[in-house]
C-alpha cells in the first residue's frame, strides 16, 4: 500500500494521528469523526514505514463485528497480517499457546446454568431472568471480584435479587462451573492475567511476539480488561487507544471512561489527538449535540460539520401519548413518500426493551414495516411462554385465565423498585398481556381468539427492511438517515432508577448517543401535562417543553393516591359493577387504570379512551358510568363540573 493511499482524504488531525507511528497515543474521537479509518490507516502506516512488523501488532476491540471490519480494512491497506481480535478471543488464543495446562471448555452462555440455580430460589426470585443474574456476575467479575469478596464490595450497588441470595447464586455458579471443567468469558481474561503474573516463560514469549497495541472503544474498557492490557504492555508504552468518553454508556458492565481520560497521566509522553470533524450529521444536528457538551464533562470535544446544512431538529411536545404516536406515524410516512427515505434508513429509540411493544403495535396497525433489535415483544420470554401455554385453550374466560397464567409466571403488582432491566421488561410484558386480555374479554370470544388477536397486533415485524426499533444502548455505533426519539420525559430518559449524579450523567450520555446517530433528520418528542414532565435534557438543549398550542392535557387530580376520594369512589363503583356482572373486579378495570382515570379526570368518552387499559369494548360497557361517577365525586368535592356527553 502506497503512502498516498494511506493518507488519502485524511483531515489534519487524522493525518497527525496516522503519522505518529510510535506510542503512546490517545485519540479522542467524537461521534462520526472517522475513528476506524484513522486507526486502521495508522496501523497500515506503522507497517509501511517499518516502525513495526505486521505480525508484532495486536489490535483489539469489543465485538466480532468490529474486529471483522478492522480486519477487512487492514487487508485492503496491505496490513492483513496484523492480528485483530476481541479481548476474549485474544486471551483464549494466548492461553491455548502459552498456558501449561488446558483451560477447559468455554461456556457459550451463563443462562442455562443460572436458570437451573435460580429455579431453587424462593418465590418470587426464582422467576428472575437468568440474563439479569448473568449481568450481575459479569459486573462482579469485570471488577475482579469473586464470591469471597462480592458482599463486602457492593458499596451501594443494588443486585437484581437480595444480596445474600445473589451471593449464593454466584458461589454456586462458580462451583458448578469448576466441577464440570468449564470457563466463562470473564475467566479467560482472569486466567490470562494470572498466567502472565506467575509464568515468566509465557510473559517473555508474549512480549517477544507483540510490540505495539491498538485498542478501539477504549471508553468501554473495564478493570479486568485494563489489567490484561497492562500485562500485555509489561511496562512498555507503544500503545494507541481511541475512544469517546461522551459515549461511555456501559457502567453496568464495569466499564469506565477513566482509563481513557487518565491516559496522559499514566504515560507522560502521550500524544493526544482530538478528532472533531464530523462526517455523519448535518450542522443543525451537531449544533444540538454540542449544546450538551458543557454538561458532559470529561475531555471537551466540539463537533464540526463537514456536510451541507439540513433541517432543524424537530422538537415537539404533545398533550397525549396518542397525539405523539399519530405524529410519529405521519412523519415516518411523509419521509418515506415525500423525501424518498427507505424505512430501513429510519430508526426509533427507546430506553428499555419493554417499550418496544408500544411501537410494534403502533407500526403494525399503521401498516409501516419495522424490525426490532434486541427482541420483539412476541419473541421475548414472557409473551412466548404465556401465549404458547394458552394458544390451545377454547375457554371464554379470557381475562381470568391470562391473569392466572401471568401470576404463574411470577407477575408482581405493583412493580417493586430495584429490578434489573431484564426483569423489568419481563414484568412489564406480563402486565401488558393481562391488560390486553382485560380489554379483549367480552365474555364471548375465546383465549384462542385472544392469542390470534395479539399475534395480529404485534406480528408486523418484517424481513429486516423496516424502521429500526431499538434501545439507545443498541444504537451505539450505528447511524441512520432519520432518527426518532419519543417519550423524552422524566422517568423515561433519564430512567426512573437513575437517582445518583453518576447515573444521571450516564443517562445524558445516552441522550447524546441518540442525537448523534442522526444524519439528516432528528425528531424529539414528549408528552407533557398531568404526571408527566419533559426530560431535563431537552431543557439543556434550550427547547421549550410545554405542549403545543391548542393541545390540552387532562387535568391532574387533586388527590390521585390510593386513599384519595376520587380513586376510592371509582373503586366503590367498580366493586358494585363487578358484583352485578359476576366477574372479578380487575375484569372491569385494573387498579392502575383506575389510578390514571383518577389522575387525569377525563370529562368525556373521548378523553377516557386515551387512557391505557380503556379500549372500545370498555368504553361502550362502562364509559357513561365512569364519567357519571367522576362527576358525582367532583361535585361533592368542588361543586358542579360541566361534562360533555361524547
Amino acid at each position: 500500500m502506497t503512502h498516498d493511499a494511506i493518507f488519502a482524504g485524511l483531515n489534519p488531525e487524522q493525518r497527525r494521528a496516522v503519522e505518529t507511528v510510535r506510542g503512546p497515543v490517545c485519540i479522542l474521537a467524537g461521534a462520526g469523526s472517522g475513528k476506524t479509518t484513522t486507526i486502521t490507516r495508522r496501523i497500515a502506516n506503522q507497517v509501511a514505514t517499518g516502525a513495526f512488523g505486521a505480525a508484532s501488532i495486536l489490535a483489539v476491540t469489543f465485538t466480532d463485528k468490529a474486529a471483522g471490519e478492522m480486519r477487512a480494512r487492514l487487508a485492503a491497506l496491505g496490513a492483513g497480517r496484523v492480528r485483530t481480535q476481541t479481548f476474549h478471543a485474544a486471551a483464549l488464543a494466548q492461553l491455548h499457546h502459552l498456558a501449561p495446562e488446558p483451560v477447559g471448555r468455554v461456556l457459550p452462555t451463563k443462562a442455562v446454568a443460572l436458570r437451573q440455580i435460580a429455579n431453587r430460589l424462593p418465590k418470587p426470585y426464582r422467576f428472575r431472568p437468568a440474563a439479569d443474574l448473568a449481568t450481575e456476575i459479569e459486573w462482579a467479575k469485570n471488577r475482579r471480584l469473586g464470591p469471597e469478596s462480592y458482599m463486602e464490595s457492593l458499596n451501594g450497588h443494588q443486585p437484581p435479587i437480595p444480596a445474600d441470595l445473589m451471593h449464593g447464586v454466584f458461589a454456586t455458579y462458580e462451583r458448578r462451573k469448576a466441577e464440570k471443567g468449564f470457563v466463562d468469558f470473564e475467566d479467560l481474561l482472569e486466567l490470562a492475567v494470572r498466567m502472565y503474573d506467575v509464568d515468566d516463560y509465557a510473559r517473555d514469549r508474549f512480549h517477544s511476539r507483540y510490540a505495539s497495541f491498538t485498542v478501539d472503544e477504549y471508553q468501554d474498557v473495564n478493570l479486568l480488561q485494563q489489567s490484561l492490557l497492562e500485562r500485555w504492555l509489561g511496562g512498555r508504552d507503544d500503545i494507541c487507544v481511541v475512544g469517546d468518553d461522551y459515549q461511555s454508556i456501559y457502567s453496568f458492565t464495569g466499564a469506565t471512561p477513566d482509563h481513557l481520560l487518565g491516559m496522559p497521566k499514566r504515560f507522560a509522553r502521550t500524544t493526544v489527538v482530538r478528532l472533531e470533524s464530523n462526517y455523519r450529521s448535518s450542522p443543525q444536528i451537531l449544533d444540538a449535540a454540542n449544546r450538551l457538551v458543557p454538561q458532559l464533562g470529561g475531555a471537551a470535544k466540539v463537533l464540526t460539520a463537514t456536510l451541507p446544512p439540513g433541517r432543524e431538529p424537530d422538537a415537539r411536545g404533545f398533550a397525549t401519548l396518542e397525539d405523539e404516536q399519530r405524529f410519529i406515524v405521519e412523519r415516518v410516512r411523509a419521509l418515506h413518500a415525500d423525501d424518498g427515505i427507505a424505512y430501513n434508513d429510519m430508526a426509533l429509540f427507546y430506553r428499555a426493551n419493554f417499550r418496544s411493544e408500544d411501537f410494534e403495535e403502533l407500526f403494525a396497525e399503521a401498516g409501516v414495516p419495522y424490525q426490532v433489535s434486541g427482541g420483539a415483544f412476541l419473541k421475548r420470554t414472557a409473551a412466548r411462554r404465556m401465549l404458547g401455554r394458552l394458544k390451545s385453550s377454547r375457554s371464554a374466560d379470557v381475562a381470568t385465565r391470562v391473569r392466572d397464567a401471568a401470576e404463574a409466571e411470577g407477575l408482581v403488582e405493583p412493580l417493586p423498585e430495584g429490578l434489573g432491566d431484564q426483569e423489568t421488561t419481563r414484568q412489564k410484558d406480563l402486565a401488558r398481556l393481562v391488560h390486553l386480555a382485560e380489554e379483549f374479554d367480552d365474555g364471548t370470544r375465546t383465549i384462542a381468539d385472544f392469542v390470534a388477536d395479539v399475534a395480529a397486533r404485534f406480528g408486523g415485524e418484517g424481513d429486516a427492511r423496516g424502521v429500526h426499533l431499538l434501545t439507545y444502548h443498541k444504537a451505539k455505533g450505528l447511524e441512520f438517515y432519520a432518527v426518532f426519539m419519543p417519550r423524552l420525559e422524566e422517568g423515561e430518559l433519564p430512567f426512573k432508577r437513575s437517582l445518583s449524579d453518576e447515573s444521571i450523567d450516564e443517562e445524558r450520555r445516552l441522550f447524546y448517543v441518540g442525537v448523534t446517530r442522526a444524519k439528516r433528520h432528528l425528531c424529539m418528542t414528549w408528552v407533557g401535562g398531568g404526571k408527566q414532565r419533559p426530560s431535563r435534557f431537552l431543557q439543556e438543549l434550550g427547547h421549550a417543553t410545554s405542549p403545543l398550542p391548542g393541545e390540552r392535557a387532562g387535568r391532574p387530580a387533586a388527590d390521585p393516591s390510593a386513599e384519595g376520594p376520587i380513586f376510592g369512589a371509582l373503586k366503590k363503583w367498580r366493586a358494585a359493577r363487578a358484583k352485578d356482572d359476576g366477574v372479578p373486579a380487575y375484569v372491569v378495570f385494573h387498579d392502575s387504570t383506575l389510578r390514571d382515570i383518577a389522575t387525569y379526570l377525563p370529562r368525556n368518552k373521548i378523553q377516557l379512551a386515551r387512557i391505557q387499559g380503556v379500549g372500545p369494548t370498555k368504553i361502550e360497557r362502562y364509559g357513561a358510568e365512569v364519567i357519571a361517577a367522576l362527576v358525582t365525586v367532583q361535585e361533592h368535592e368542588t361543586g358542579p363540573t360541566p361534562v360533555s356527553p361524547l
